[in-house]
């Protein structure tokens, strides 16, 4: 009942913000139960900010549904012939959000010297931002002119276009953000679809159409169609989920397991009962969970190569999915590099095979002498139910293991540290390049000072890795990046168990709410019917 007079105060705020009531199919309501932190693009580091903050800013480009990078404020952008140097080229039409405090026309237009406001502010060590490590390869910036602005790189980077679409690198105005300072975060003002009206935090959150936004779409219709966006801060997933059955939220991100068999089946339909007024929408997400071997572990059953291969082909992914996650996930028999990137390939990895599994087992025994191996995989609480499974699994093959569940901060601070033989991982893409995951395996990123968790070392690897970034062959890049995949797999350096999917439930009555692997709330183009 507390949620539901949540829910009526924010429908009260949206009708009482302006003296005509707003009709409720042009208001975009969903839940976010991890609240927001803030609103200040240099800080939008987790999803529930960065949805918040893709409404609210612009940056140069941006991205399609199908990782395309797109202009956004730049009009169009050229690169050297060394790859070096980026150019950019703004429209003329964008203009900061209206506020009292540009003066007695309320707003100004967007020019590049606010890009490099935007671009120091990120790097400034006193703002302290997250999202300063976007520009560790970049050399400098400037705004040649009003309408011109130049990036110069320390070194060719093939994926610096795709940083540029973070929200990290939107543009800010250096007026408003210096009258406000660290307050910025509650009273943000951008370029974006929807303008700031109220945010009460974890309470309410209201957004309201930017009738000055500059993009339009393909009919000249200017964006967005929406007149509000009302966010609600339920903490608990059972009640948000109500609130959506009952028709109080139009979108529901999350699957959690106290209702998704409540809401789907055990092959990942939705039950016959919300087929009426209920849609699903599912497509890949850059995200790819593992096991993963601590390679400069002292324990010899993790030297081997055999055992390692043995793991991979010893459970059955499939099966995995179907029982323990309803069929939403696609069960990883690629590499690492999950589907929606260029450069997956589902080939390239381990299918099952238990009587392989047996023989390779038998193999290991043979030449190490030890009759009885076993494994310990560490995990959290959340992933308990994989470990078991594939526990049960390997038991089946003759490989003896234990599960050993820690908490979440401990088991970062483990595997960071080379405290873990096999440690049970996830990584979500930064940017949307594959070479987002294969630095993952670079020697030069070993661990703790580096994201290289199984200190994985391979001379021909590094060669294509550093080689990856001189080329500049999209096409050939990607060849590239599918053969260092290859190889981390033909050494099962990790255990790929599944790429994980956007799973999106709307309301029938929400049109143009599309999906991307990167699980960016675009609402642009949403449309609602009565």
């Amino acid at each position: 009942m507390k949620d539901y007079f949540v829910f009526i105060i924010i429908l009260c705020f949206l009708g009482c913000s302006n003296p005509n009531t707003i009709d409720n199919s042009l208001v975009f309501r969903y839940n976010e139960h991890k609240n927001i932190s803030s609103l200040d693009p240099a800080f939008s580091k987790d999803n529930a900010d960065i949805w918040a903050t893709n409404q609210l800013f612009n940056g140069l480009l941006e991205m399609d549904n199908n990782l395309n990078v797109l202009p956004s404020i730049a009009k169009y952008y050229s690169v050297s012939e060394d790859a070096l140097n980026y150019t950019f080229t703004l429209r003329n039409d964008v203009y900061f959000h209206k506020n009292e405090r540009f003066g007695k026309d309320s707003t100004r237009q967007v020019i590049a010297s606010d890009f490099e406001y935007s671009f120091n502010r990120l790097l400034d060590p006193k703002v302290a931002s997250p999202g300063r490590w976007v520009l560790n390869k970049v050399q400098g910036f400037k705004a040649k002119n009003d309408s011109t602005f130049v990036i110069t790189l320390k070194q060719p980077f093939p994926a610096f276009l795709g940083l540029l679409t973070m929200k990290y690198c939107s543009v800010v105005p250096k007026e408003i953000v210096e009258h406000f300072g660290s307050d910025f975060r509650a009273n943000p003002v951008g370029t974006g679809p929807f303008k700031f009206k109220r945010w009460e935090e974890n309470i309410k959150l209201v957004l309201r159409k930017n009738h000055n936004y500059f993009q339009k779409d393909k009919n000249g219709q200017s964006l967005p169609y929406l007149e509000a966006v009302a966010v609600t801060f339920l903490p608990d997933k059972q009640s948000e989920y109500l609130q959506f059955i009952q028709g109080n939220l139009d979108f529901l991100n999350s699957l959690d397991a106290s209702y998704q068999d409540d809401l789907l089946t055990t092959k990942g339909s939705l039950r016959s009962k919300y087929v009426a007024d209920i849609d699903v929408i599912r497509g890949p997400y850059l995200n790819t969970e593992y096991l993963a071997f601590y390679l400069d572990s002292e324990l010899s059953v993790l030297q081997s190569e055999l055992l390692r291969k043995a793991i991979n082909h010893g459970f059955d992914r499939k099966k995995m999915m179907l029982y323990l996650r309803n069929g939403i996930g696609i069960p990883a028999t690629g590499g690492f590099i999950p589907k929606g990137l260029p450069g997956f390939n589902a080939e390239i990895g381990y299918t099952y095979q238990p009587e392989k599994a047996k023989e390779l087992i038998s193999q290991f025994k043979a030449e190490t002498g030890i009759y009885k191996p076993e494994i310990t995989i560490t995990t959290t609480s959340n992933y308990l139910n994989f470990c078991e499974f594939i526990q049960r699994e390997l038991s089946k093959i003759g490989l003896g293991v234990s599960v050993d569940v820690i908490p979440a901060s401990t088991l970062k601070s483990a595997k960071a540290n080379g405290k873990l033989d096999i440690f049970r991982a996830s990584w979500v893409a930064d940017y949307p390049d594959a070479e987002n995951y294969l630095s993952l395996f670079s020697s030069h990123n070993f661990a703790p000072s580096g994201p290289n968790y199984t200190h994985f070392k391979n001379a021909t690897f590094d060669e294509w890795f550093d080689n990856s970034y001189l080329e500049t062959n999209t096409s050939q890049r990607e060849q590239l990046y599918t053969k260092m995949d290859s190889l981390v797999m033909s050494k099962a350096a990790i255990v790929p168990l599944y790429y994980d999917e956007v799973i999106r439930f709307t309301r029938k009555n929400v049109n143009g709410l599309g999906i991307n692997p990167t699980n960016l709330l675009d609402l642009r183009y949403v449309k609602k019917s009565n």
